[in-house]
């Protein structure tokens, strides 16, 4: 089971950082992602990392702003977001995939197991 936390409103240039806690495995062997959705629009793979190696994926519209990253110890990924804009605004979703291929693969063609989202709204 995956646990995402931490959205909220936040004001254009603020920061948030999303937590996805696991239940019931481990991130050994498996690759984790965040993925969102804003209202109308396709949902989009933002940020996937490969826990082996930490082979990690940014979409075009977050790099240099949004960092992945693992907690093997609390079992935990965070999704540190910073410079927010309004168009970062949407459901945040946590998704886990047991497997070894690049975060890239997994944040195109999307994960087996998702959590509950996480909404993020960015004021202008």
């Amino acid at each position: 089971q995956l646990q995402a936390s931490g959205g909220g409103l936040v004001q254009t240039g603020g920061s948030l950082r999303l937590s996805c806690a696991a239940s019931g495995f481990t991130f050994d062997d498996y690759a984790i992602g965040w993925f969102r959705q804003a209202p109308g629009k396709e949902r989009e793979g933002v940020s996937c990392i490969r826990s082996s190696d930490s082979n990690t994926y940014y979409a075009n519209a977050v790099k240099g702003r949004f960092t992945i990253s693992i907690d093997n110890a609390k079992n935990t990924v965070y999704l540190q977001m910073n410079s927010l804009k309004p168009e970062d605004t949407a459901v945040y979703y946590c998704t886990a995939e047991r497997g070894y291929y690049s975060g890239g693969y997994y944040c195109h063609y999307g994960m087996n197991y998702w959590g509950k989202g996480t909404l993020v709204t960015v004021s202008s």
